[in-house]
């Protein structure tokens, strides 16, 4: 975050009879809130370290409670009134428990919630519009989360006083004269019913048990059973338990159950999560549905007396896959902040404006630049061919291989290095078994000649910790040569934030296939003690440390399945620069399967399409360039593509839409450059 620090200049004028007034103390107080502390409560440890914050701090030295710790106190206390901001206990913090961090000073006013002292805090909230899908953009731990469930009135705002939090008259009246206030009313008189579906969606066998059917039957209010089913291609879990649904299917299961129920307000928590390409589409388009069909149908209310028909419902989408959400939202508030420490909403923007915001890192109506740099995905500005020089060519054959009743066919290819393939195709088409292939752990039944014996570092899909111990321990005991080289640190370890972990604790579980790597343990919103007690990495952690530990081994070619799962939209853009840059400089291959459209088409330099019938047969087609790859790997989609003009960002063309048509009736379904 860049902003100015609180400069206070008073203007005396010579010739003025009266002196200016003093600052009253209130008025001083606000003044130096401009600043929050954050205390990490899983790494303070008061006991152990001396309290060297507090002997090192010059406002205690000065005789003022600044840095408070008592011989009960489980972590310190810091008051942000008193603090100076001088960094000093940052430093001087042995754990790396203490954040100063600052604020734009006209913040101090737009509080909506904050969890307690030295926690997490959240300014303003986002406007739902009736009838129209709000998303939602931002990384994690910025506060979306906190946002759903103040807008789902399942947590009360208490505008920043969390001692005596206010009644909801004056959350009312702060919000007088904005969308939000008419809102609240609704939300409090009309008793509006907010339907969630869950972010964790692996958690929902814990909650739901019994078969499919019957859990449709039980809430299907709005007669829409069948239609979602077909929609989302779930006729056939009908009659399975929830238990033994995989994470997809649970995925598709949750947004249906949200969908075919009445409801007020609709809220999606990461509806991509566990989908393929064409299942993400297909999500987007019955969420869209939903909402159009909730403009035409309406809930008849009374109100003062007199039948009233509500046309319209509102609904919020979180997401990560900004394809996605691009092709889902009607207008879009960006999250920006710092993660676990506070967060803020901008106004509404259009869809396209909100989310080239988000990539450029600059707010034009604040004028505020909340990352050093953007992100773009112009083609043209990455390596070329001709700039690449490619030494070695290697060749796999073709095979064939069996898996219960599925079959995989694979054609042969080639591949060079400082190269990375991309694999394109529907879940249940073989992409991992192809990995595994490759990389040896599977035989293939039939095989037209040898595949090259080739060192191989994998990244599975579903990553199950087993060993308990500290992140720096687990990476200098994997990969103890990179762990301790300078460009490795610089162009993996730093890029993908990992020095923050590494003195974190490993969970000691193991998870089932279902699950994969889903059971997170730190939420997304808050620091707090009850979060952060365990010493577990979340999802989106322990993704990024066993990416770091893939590229860290030395090798020849490296498999990666499925790097974003549980990463947030920035995080997975740094995740596929750190992995284009590793794989360019040490001049390695890499085969990658990757569902994040935008994701896939930055880190392709030739892709392997996918074709057949999910978890039947399917047939791996020989790499091709990424323009024809794309082409015919939409064209099974029956999708459409086009470059946003300004960052050059892949983004869905609406079905039957000008644009649509004119690429379909071409056959241009993908564009490199517009």
């Amino acid at each position: 975050m860049y902003v100015n620090s609180n400069l206070h200049i008073t203007f005396c004028f010579l010739f003025s009879p009266k002196m200016p007034k003093p600052l009253r103390s209130s008025d001083s107080q606000q003044s130096k809130m401009t600043r929050i502390a954050i205390v990490s409560a899983d790494r303070c440890k008061p006991k152990n370290c001396g309290q060297v914050c507090r002997k090192s701090c010059p406002v205690v030295r000065m005789g003022k409670q600044c840095i408070e710790v008592t011989a009960t106190s489980k972590i310190a206390f810091i008051s942000e009134t008193l603090c100076i901001g001088c960094g000093i206990c940052v430093k001087k913090c042995p754990y790396g428990a203490i954040s100063i961090i600052n604020l734009p000073s006209n913040l101090d006013k737009d509080t909506t919630h904050r969890y307690g002292f030295n926690s997490f805090k959240l300014h303003r909230l986002p406007t739902p519009r009736p009838g129209e899908i709000l998303g939602l953009v931002g990384t994690n731990g910025i506060g979306k989360s906190t946002a759903l469930k103040i807008l789902s009135g399942k947590l009360k705002p208490n505008l920043g006083n969390f001692k005596s939090p206010p009644e909801w008259h004056e959350i009312l009246a702060y919000f007088r004269g904005s969308e939000l206030q008419n809102y609240f009313t609704k939300l409090l008189e009309d008793n509006l019913r907010a339907v969630i579906k869950p972010q964790y969606v692996d958690q929902i066998p814990q909650a739901a048990k019994g078969v499919v059917r019957d859990m449709f039957l039980k809430k299907d209010d709005l007669g829409r059973m069948d239609e979602m089913a077909e929609m989302l291609d779930l006729h056939k879990l009908m009659d399975r338990n929830i238990s033994d649904l995989s994470g997809g299917e649970l995925q598709r299961f949750a947004i249906a159950i949200v969908c075919i129920q009445r409801a007020d307000i609709y809220m999606f928590d990461e509806p991509s999560s566990y989908l393929d390409v064409k299942q993400r589409l297909k999500a987007a388009v019955t969420i869209r549905s939903m909402v159009n069909s909730t403009k035409s149908v309406g809930v008849v209310i009374s109100f003062y007396g007199k039948s009233v028909k509500r046309v319209f419902s509102f609904s919020i989408v979180v997401e990560h896959d900004l394809s996605v959400l691009d092709y889902l939202s009607d207008f879009i508030c960006v999250l920006y902040g710092v993660p676990g420490a506070y967060g803020v909403v901008t106004m509404p923007f259009s869809v396209r404006e909100g989310i080239n915001i988000f990539l450029d890192g600059f707010v034009p109506t604040e004028n505020l630049r909340f990352r050093e740099t953007s992100l773009s995905f112009k083609v043209s500005d990455q390596s070329l061919d001709e700039q690449i020089k490619r030494v070695n060519r290697y060749h796999y054959p073709a095979m064939k291989k069996k898996l219960g009743n599925f079959e995989l066919t694979v054609e042969d290819g080639e591949f060079t290095d400082s190269e990375i393939i991309v694999l394109l195709g529907e879940n249940g088409t073989g992409k991992t078994t192809m990995i595994k292939l490759l990389a040896g752990k599977l035989q293939p039944d039939e095989e037209s000649g040898e595949i090259p014996q080739l060192s191989i570092s994998y990244k599975p899909q579903k990553i199950s910790p087993k060993s308990q111990c500290k992140v720096s321990e687990l990476l200098r005991a994997k990969i103890p040569d990179a762990f301790v080289h300078p460009q490795f640190s610089a162009d993996v370890l730093k890029p993908l934030d990992l020095d923050n972990l590494k003195d974190q604790e490993l969970p000691n579980v193991s998870r089932s296939n279902s699950s994969s790597t889903s059971m997170l343990t730190l939420k997304e919103d808050r620091i707090t003690t009850k979060d952060l007690q365990v010493q577990n990495l979340s999802g989106g952690e322990l993704q990024r440390v066993a990416l770091a530990l893939c590229l860290g081994k030395p090798a020849d070619v490296y498999l990666i399945d499925e790097p974003s799962a549980y990463l947030d939209s920035e995080q997975r853009l740094h995740a596929a620069k750190v992995i284009k840059r590793f794989i360019l400089h040490a001049k390695k291959t890499a085969f990658v399967v990757e569902h994040d459209f935008i994701m896939a088409t930055y880190l392709a330099d030739r892709v392997v399409v996918f074709s057949g019938s999910p978890s039947s047969e399917a047939v791996a087609a020989s790499p091709q360039s990424l323009l024809n790859g794309m082409n015919k790997f939409l064209g099974l989609l029956d999708i459409t593509f086009r470059r946003d003009p300004n960052n050059f960002r892949p983004r869905i063309n609406k079905l039957n839409s000008v644009k649509d048509t004119e690429q379909k009736r071409s056959g241009n379904y993908f564009f490199l450059e517009e």
